[in-house]
């Protein structure tokens, strides 16, 4: 069941809120980013994404085939979540970092589910041989 969240960035320059179904699962990817800043995230549709402050704080990051956005503040440098569009995953989509929740209840995270990605090998379908360290 989607709950709505509230989530910023460390500085609170970037606001926004989310209806996210932490129980549908949560993704951790080995790809060079997520590896260097250990994301773990939730992927929603943009309807269910609402950034209340802080467009013009922000900043893009894009490497490899440029369909995502990695978004970051342009003040405090956290990635509150980032944009893209992927057609094997229905299209456009916003990546929340789950780290930039500010209400979720430890609980919450806990118990959701994690499925992992092998990104680093463009294998994104199936599991890598190593996740321990994600």
């Amino acid at each position: 069941m989607k709950k709505t969240y509230s989530g910023s960035c460390h500085c609170g320059e970037v606001q926004f809120e989310v209806d996210l179904d932490l129980s549908a699962g949560t993704g951790k990817c080995n790809c060079s980013i997520c590896t260097k800043q250990r994301g773990w995230g939730a992927i929603v549709a943009p309807g269910d994404f609402r950034l209340l402050r802080g467009e013009t704080s922000l900043s893009d990051y894009q490497f490899g085939g440029k369909v995502g956005h990695h978004l970051f503040c342009k003040r405090c440098g956290i990635r509150p979540f980032g944009r893209g569009y992927v057609e094997e995953i229905g299209g456009d989509y916003v990546s929340i970092n789950l780290a930039a929740l500010d209400d979720v209840e430890p609980r919450e995270l806990i118990e959701a589910p994690v499925k992992y990605f092998d990104g680093r090998n463009d294998n994104w379908w199936c599991e890598p041989a190593e996740t321990r360290h994600l």
